[in-house]
């Protein structure tokens, strides 16, 4: 009797002080959400009202609204806003998620801060190994037998194809290797990211680093290689396996290369490839005067199955919940980025971040390019992102 005393004092309370949900979002999630808006009125007599914002502007727009006490209930955006919005003290932690174990790991790690989650994730992103059934008809099981595939197809079209070709010089792509042995950014502990404690010239990451000289050692890769060249090669039938993400295959398709997804080959038994992985969830404002209503709408309506497989259909992105995923095995596409997501590292969440995308780009230039050793441009690039850290 006493609980379901508490439980009217709180539905009272959400229909006394909750005339309206204000959600901003960008374009892709603006018309689905405005449905459900609808179906959850149609529930609880709440209006929800969407604004459609852009991308670019949400967070500092938020930032200056909510500081002021105003400001949407709720906002739609990347897990790797958390920091800066939790620091300011404008996220509302998330105390019990519902259904919490079906949710991906990477996804609820991505939008955890300081030991408490700020946010309901429910898309991922994340590369895979995007290969051309033309000249691929079994997939490499590990990272040796991608090397030997590529040099046999090198061989074969005498240069004309390409085996193997990434944007090697950018860590985003280059971070499974470093990662799948190891190596980390910033030392996750139960308490958040330690970023002053930075893996990057651990023995792992050496390691990763050594293997993607490797392929250049070998002649697999060369210098030079890019996203738009690898791009290019792929669209033209010219490469027969690149490490890419969701946003290409359209233009795969479009190109009419036929192509399959799968995670990247195991570097070595035991030592998956661990991509970055990009979240995209809702967030509740912490000065919202409709907390009560917003975390209703969030928690008791929105994170559900079948919900979320609405959000999946009106936006095919990577869910962020198993049982989800088990509705969508039709798309191998689908499958094969997830299954890649699903064993990756949430991009770092703190803005300490910025310091390592510039550093990490310098010293894997200078290993491609043979201006120094892996041990030496890995160390050289932590000891710049702990100098900027500092600053």
């Amino acid at each position: 009797m006493k609980r379901l005393l508490i439980l009217g004092l709180v539905v009272l309370t959400i229909f006394a002080f909750s005339s309206k949900i204000v959600i901003w979002c960008s374009e892709k999630q603006v018309d689905i959400l405005q449905r459900l808006g609808e179906e959850y009125k149609a529930k609880t007599g709440i209006d929800v009202e969407v604004q459609q914002m852009d991308f670019g502007s949400i967070k500092p727009k938020f930032l200056n609204a909510a500081q002021a006490g105003n400001g949407p209930d709720i906002i739609v955006g990347p897990h790797d806003w958390v920091g800066e919005l939790v620091v300011n003290g404008l996220l509302e932690p998330i105390s019990v998620l519902p259904e919490k174990d079906e949710y991906y790991k990477t996804a609820l790690d991505a939008f955890t801060f300081n030991g408490k989650l700020y946010g309901v994730p429910y898309a991922m992103e994340a590369v895979a190994l995007i290969y051309n059934k033309d000249y691929v008809e079994n997939l490499p099981k590990s990272m040796e037998d991608l090397i030997k595939m590529a040099k046999d197809i090198d061989k074969e079209y005498e240069g004309e194809v390409r085996g193997f070709i990434y944007d090697v010089t950018n860590f985003y792509f280059s971070a499974p290797f470093i990662f799948g042995y190891g190596g980390y950014v910033f030392k996750r502990t139960p308490n958040g990211l330690d970023v002053h404690d930075i893996g990057l010239d651990n023995e792992g990451a050496i390691k990763g680093a050594k293997l993607i000289k490797r392929f250049f050692d070998e002649g697999i890769l060369q210098p030079g290689d890019n996203y738009n060249i690898m791009d290019s090669l792929f669209k033209e039938g010219s490469a027969a396996m690149i490490i890419n993400g969701p946003w290409a295959v359209k233009a795969y398709k479009e190109a009419g290369i036929d192509y399959g997804v799968a995670p990247i080959p195991d570097l070595e038994p035991g030592k998956r490839a661990k991509p970055f992985v990009g979240v995209q969830g809702f967030m509740v404002n912490a000065k919202s005067h409709n907390k009560i209503a917003a975390l209703d709408f969030l928690l008791n309506f929105m994170a559900k199955k079948d919900i979320f497989y609405k959000l999946y259909l009106a936006d095919p992105r990577l869910p962020s919940r198993k049982d989800v995923l088990s509705m969508v095995k039709d798309n191998p596409d689908i499958v094969g980025f997830t299954e890649s997501a699903s064993s990756g590292i949430p991009m770092p969440n703190v803005p300490e971040m910025a310091a390592v995308w510039g550093a990490m780009g310098d010293a894997l230039n200078l290993i491609v390019n043979g201006k120094a050793t892996p041990e030496e441009a890995m160390k050289n690039a932590v000891e710049k992102i702990k100098s900027q850290i500092e600053k």
